[in-house]
């Protein structure tokens, strides 16, 4: 018996083989950001495979994890690599699902059926900066540690459950060794764990419903091709084309490791978040301490707040007769998103 034969005996393989046959994907000029999906899953599984080396090295405890960290860069064999493929894919998956969660939006792929599709969408996003945000704080360097602190002070701030928050995860009154064991815990456990029974709703409920096609190409006549070959082929592409541009940023810019963190020295020159992050705290400078009665930057993350679930609930309030609105919605958000996080490098740069 070949070993088709045998698998297909067990598992149903010629069944798979068939629903992947008859699974087709619409063919229009906009088609290219089906692809975004795929990046971002590939993103992600580069992030599994190198976690999971690093973590054979990684020990979480101050001078432990700080020695660690140096070591896998500069002892183990080819652990600088690792390390570097596993921040610039951090970065490469964020950015994919953020371009992914735009095009969703103005492709109005969330609307009946597909609610659920962006809803769990949405949740894998939040996870991926909070993967971002947690792991940020691990290798114990002077930037980790400062950054985490004024993310943390800035969670605070936040309305209904950020004072709790971020009380949990710091774990006493400033940023120590229990802080670190937590984000440990967040970022190697308790993320992986809510991530992947969400990941694979997500992947079922994209298979079920397929890819939605805008209601401008509607217009001119559904068109579509097989996802297998023509399509998987293309996606295999992009994949290869993702993987040689991880390659290249993790060699010629290899993540670099600052010095140990120190509570008691100076924060470094132009400290601040991480991209993802940015819009945020460029945001929170232009609101004044106190607003009335109200605190500045409570407000502040207050509208960042009722902002984002506004945004997650697009398939509630865009009832089709609303197009024009939902696209300069959406357009002012992409706008703002990008003029803040430019505006906020451009500040770190000139203290600098």
């Amino acid at each position: 018996m070949s070993v088709h034969a045998w698998l297909d005996e067990r598992i149903g393989l010629a069944d798979f083989m068939s629903f992947l046959r008859k699974k087709e994907v619409p063919d229009h000029r906009h088609a290219a950001w089906y692809f975004l999906g795929g990046m971002t899953l590939f993103f992600f599984m580069m992030q599994v495979l190198t976690g999971l080396l690093l973590i054979v090295y990684y020990q979480p405890g101050s001078d432990a994890s700080y020695g660690s960290v140096q070591r896998i860069t500069s002892q183990i064999e080819f652990g600088w690599l690792v390390r570097s493929v596993h921040s610039w894919s951090a970065n490469l998956m964020l950015l994919s699902a953020f371009l992914h969660m735009f095009s969703v939006f103005f492709m109005k792929a969330y609307r009946a059926p597909r609610e659920l599709t962006w809803w769990s969408g949405m949740g894998l996003l939040g996870l991926g900066m909070g993967f971002g945000f947690s792991g940020y704080l691990l290798p114990w360097d002077q930037l980790a540690y400062f950054a985490t602190k004024i993310g943390l002070d800035v969670m605070e701030k936040s309305p209904l459950v950020g004072k709790l928050l971020a009380t949990m995860l710091r774990g006493g009154a400033d940023v120590g060794v229990t802080t670190l064991q937590r984000f440990y815990a967040l970022h190697a456990a308790v993320l992986p764990v809510l991530f992947m029974p969400l990941l694979l709703l997500h992947l079922w409920l994209v298979q079920k419903h397929g890819n939605a096609t805008p209601p401008s190409e509607l217009e001119k006549g559904r068109k579509t091709v097989p996802f297998f070959p023509t399509f998987f082929y293309k996606d295999l592409m992009v994949w290869f084309l993702c993987l040689n541009l991880l390659a290249l940023l993790a060699s010629l810019w290899p993540w670099d490791l600052g010095p140990q963190a120190d509570k008691l020295a100076a924060a470094p020159e132009g400290i601040h978040p991480e991209w993802y992050f940015m819009s945020q705290f460029q945001l929170l400078k232009f609101i004044p301490g106190k607003v009335g009665p109200v605190d500045g930057e409570l407000l502040g993350m207050g509208l960042f707040g009722a902002g984002g679930v506004l945004w997650a609930l697009v398939p509630l309030w865009d009832r089709g007769s609303r197009g024009r609105v939902v696209n300069l919605v959406g357009l002012a958000a992409v706008l703002g998103l990008i003029v803040l996080t430019i505006w906020g490098y451009a500040g770190v740069a000139g203290k600098g």
